[in-house]
């Protein structure tokens, strides 16, 4: 069986965008996982590579074995029905929670960089997200194909210009103290199982669009690589920053001071990658608690974003920092159950 690359190349688009969401695109996230940890954060992030490319390949994989629709029938797989039916509450209580975070990156965009109300940046986000939302997936996969493209290209362009600065190697193998220097041994697993855990409401129906085996598989492997080297060359970026936890978009205030001519592009590009993971995060829900009640899209959509709206009104820094760890935590579980399940052996190509 051939492979379709241009499917392939659509899904790890998808893949990459719902991934890099407010947290990642602007460094926040790396850097209360990864790069506040110094070296130690570079060997993490290598680990948590391999696991992106490998189960996040498995995991789309299995949604077309299975013939999922949504990621309910692929936690029922691996938990049973009876605890999969607790852990889907959880993963949507968990989804709410990163739209929300989503949302108040957004507003965080507006008020740090443009000089706007958080307010204004969050409520013009979720018109945006109801005009792109109203096309379906195919509105999904257009975003994905041009945002993701252009976040890779500025995370090189910013990691070759810190490479230039003088300190860049040392700064590279340093290894700062931290009082929960522990959490890095964990963080690659937790990364990771936090990451799957929820993109999987997207990534499930996207890979059952596709439904083809080989094709999925590439998919996995492509965006997974793509998610490998965005977290490197920003982690290796973000490095470079002093008192980097301070900063609500560190990413942006380096690409301030070091290439301040692509600024603006770069803001751009950034609520770009929030947008997208907003919208494919609210796909998945809306498809999911459709399977419950007997309402109209339009209408579990605007729930939706009336849920997350007020949860957003919290500090970004504040709601990044407490719950993207706690949810890491929660999802190891269900890395485990994933790692640990087989695909059948006349899938293996």
């Amino acid at each position: 069986m051939r492979t379709n690359w241009g499917a392939a190349f659509q899904i790890a688009a998808v893949y990459v965008g719902t991934v890099v969401g407010a947290g990642f695109a602007t460094g926040k996230e790396i850097v209360e996982f990864f790069s506040r940890f110094g070296f130690i954060g570079l060997i993490s992030i290598l680990m948590s590579g391999y696991l992106l490319i490998f189960l996040g390949s498995k995991l789309m994989r299995m949604a077309v074995q299975i013939n999922a629709k949504s990621y309910q029938e692929i936690v029922n797989h691996l938990f049973g029905s009876l605890l999969g039916t607790m852990i889907n509450m959880l993963l949507l209580i968990m989804l709410l929670g990163v739209c929300a975070v989503m949302l108040a990156g957004a507003g965080a965009i507006f008020d740090e960089q443009l000089g706007l109300t958080k307010m204004a940046g969050v409520i013009i986000t979720i018109i945006l997200s109801f005009i792109v939302m109203a096309v379906g997936i195919k509105g999904i996969f257009a975003v994905n194909t041009f945002v993701v493209p252009m976040m890779i290209i500025f995370s090189f362009i910013l990691m070759i210009i810190s490479s230039q600065l003088p300190d860049f190697v040392d700064r590279i193998f340093h290894i700062p103290f931290a009082d929960d220097g522990w959490k890095s041994v964990v963080a690659p697993f937790s990364y990771t199982a936090f990451n799957l855990a929820l993109s999987q409401a997207v990534l499930v129906p996207v890979a059952s669009e596709i439904n083809d085996d080989r094709t999925v598989k590439w998919g996995g492997w492509i965006g997974g690589a793509a998610l490998t080297v965005i977290l490197l060359s920003s982690h290796l970026t973000l490095v470079m920053l002093p008192n980097l936890e301070a900063y609500e978009i560190p990413m942006a205030t380096i690409m301030k001071n070091l290439a301040s001519g692509l600024y603006w592009i770069y803001i751009l590009v950034i609520y770009g990658e929030i947008f997208t993971s907003i919208i494919g995060n609210v796909f998945g829900l809306e498809r999911q608690i459709s399977k419950h009640v007997s309402l109209p899209g339009s209408m579990i959509v605007v729930g939706i974003f009336i849920v997350t709206y007020f949860i957003s009104l919290i500090n970004y820094g504040t709601l990044l920092s407490k719950l993207y760890p706690l949810f890491g935590y929660v999802s190891l579980i269900f890395l485990v159950l994933l790692w640990m399940k087989p695909l059948p052996a006349a899938n293996e190509k």
